[in-house]
């Protein structure tokens, strides 16, 4: 009588995701360093395919994560994340199509925070909230003389929501982790990730409207993945907990 064969454990989607994700993500920040500013050249190509490319694997990540948090959890991450990739689309391509790459991260942010509410009421932890609110009201209050007087009103909407969706995120993970949910651990991946996010669009926005940032594409793009795979991760119940996650 033969011996079972051993269980293959195949790791998480977020390990094996893990590679594919840097590599895609590196070719978008080399890309974007090393591309002409006069002509579509290779490294310009380069950016327009990783960029997306990255954004990709990841909502695939965050969809073949098992156990979930919750249904409800995984379709607003989902969702949110396919709304970032619209708004990558939008600040790649040529053209000035700024505004309707703000309304995709602003609908992305919204479905963010649906999904942080949904185990925890808003701002059932205040102080992060606020926090985060102080420190987005901050960054408008400096950019705010080299903002167009059209984009005063619609970067005010998003910083709101964009803060609010840290704030919650870092607070959820405080919540459950006084209370020794089981969702604790995945819950800090997500407030790691909203924080994050909230550097990279600062770090745009500065070089954006107010120059100075050296090598921004580096920076603002390095944040942008970390966060949104973070936020990817959160998805999984067991992240973090050291807990093997179900093959799928």
């Amino acid at each position: 009588m033969s011996s079972p064969s051993p269980v293959v454990r195949t790791g998480s989607p977020s390990t094996r995701f893990a590679v594919p994700v840097a590599l895609a993500a590196l070719g978008a920040i080399l890309g974007a360093m090393l591309a002409s500013s006069q002509a579509i050249d290779g490294w310009r190509w380069l950016h327009w395919v990783c960029k997306p490319l990255a954004t990709v694997l990841i909502v695939v990540m965050a969809w073949r994560a098992s156990p979930p948090v919750s249904g409800r959890y995984r379709r607003h991450m989902l969702i949110g994340l396919v709304a970032c990739l619209g708004g990558d689309i939008c600040l790649m391509l040529p053209g000035d199509l700024f505004v309707p790459g703000l309304v995709c991260f602003l609908i992305a942010h919204l479905h963010f925070i649906t999904a942080f509410t949904s185990d925890v009421r808003f701002a059932a932890r205040p102080w992060p909230w606020i926090g985060c609110l102080a420190v987005g009201s901050l960054v408008a209050w400096q950019l705010w003389p080299s903002l167009a007087p059209t984009l005063r009103v619609p970067v005010l909407i998003y910083v709101a929501v964009l803060a609010s969706m840290a704030g919650q995120a870092l607070g959820r993970a405080r919540w459950l982790g006084m209370r020794g949910d089981p969702c604790a651990a995945s819950a800090r991946w997500a407030a790691m990730g909203g924080l994050l996010f909230m550097l990279s669009d600062a770090l745009l926005a500065w070089s954006r409207f107010r120059g100075g940032v050296p090598w921004p594409a580096l920076w603002v793009l390095a944040t942008y993945y970390a966060a949104l795979w973070l936020l990817a991760r959160s998805v999984d119940r067991t992240a973090g907990t050291g807990r093997q996650a179900e093959p799928r």
